[in-house]
């Protein structure tokens, strides 16, 4: 007697399988549902959240600038140099800790590339730094959150710019040889949101040829500075606090 073969997993199969692609799909529109195209963005696509700034600074490879014959003189922010994904350009920036609708737990990131200002440079004295961003340039992985936050937190209609300028000098000890990095403080005014306070930023510099990278961070609690936390339909709650961040690098002039 020949024993027929069964034909029961070979017809279940493609049913269970529909089955599990529907269930996929159904998870996937009630996440689309419940945090809005961003939520439905998120899980398909995931965060861009570059690297936190700290430890050395970031020099682009390649990125050769012969060095100048004097190092002391006036130095100027360079904007050609590197790239921001990477974290090697000169831009200004934030972190802030997220709660978001069907998601959870997110870091959110902003910068801005639109920098300008300059140092002064005598020995190992660093002075005279004035920097100033174009606050309506940052940018973040989700233009509802960058609409939000210019008219809602930061107001960038009414308060384009953020600027920084020492109020002391800045003694680094001794010029970083190659490659090397050194650390050290800087003392000055803060303006943001039209609010200007007195801060001192955690840096490190580092040297490579004509190149001068100097990164930082320094802790910001939105209230001091009058800024309201952004809102939104796909986003549950915003810390009231978050890090300023600072990439620049600097050229001769």
């Amino acid at each position: 007697m020949t024993t027929r073969p069964s034909t029961t997993t070979a017809v279940n199969r493609p049913h269970r399988n529909r089955n599990l692609l529907l269930v996929l799909l159904g998870v996937l529109v009630a996440a689309g549902v419940a945090g809005g195209a961003y939520g439905l963005w998120y899980i398909l696509v995931g965060p861009s959240a570059p690297t936190a700034v700290g430890g050395a600074p970031a020099i682009p490879g390649g990125a050769g600038v012969a060095v100048p014959a004097s190092l002391d003189g006036t130095w100027s922010v360079a904007t050609s140099l590197g790239t921001v994904d990477d974290g090697t350009a000169s831009f200004v920036g934030y972190r802030v800790q997220e709660q978001l609708v069907g998601v959870g737990g997110h870091t959110a990131v902003g910068r801005t590339t639109k920098v300008t200002g300059s140092l002064t440079l005598a020995g190992s004295v660093v002075d005279n730094v004035q920097i100033t961003a174009d606050m309506t340039a940052l940018v973040s992985d989700n233009d509802q959150r960058d609409n939000q936050l210019k008219r809602q937190a930061i107001q960038t209609d009414n308060f384009p710019t953020a600027m920084f300028k020492t109020i002391a000098p800045i003694d680094l000890g001794t010029l970083p040889t190659e490659g090397a990095t050194v650390h050290s403080t800087a003392t000055g005014a803060l303006s943001i949101h039209g609010v200007i306070k007195t801060v001192t930023i955690d840096l490190s510099v580092q040297r490579q040829g004509g190149i001068i990278a100097v990164a930082g961070s320094l802790p910001i609690v939105f209230a001091d500075w009058s800024i309201d936390k952004p809102n939104s339909f796909s986003v549950l709650s915003v810390d009231d606090h978050g890090t300023m961040e600072l990439h620049l690098l600097f050229t001769h002039a």
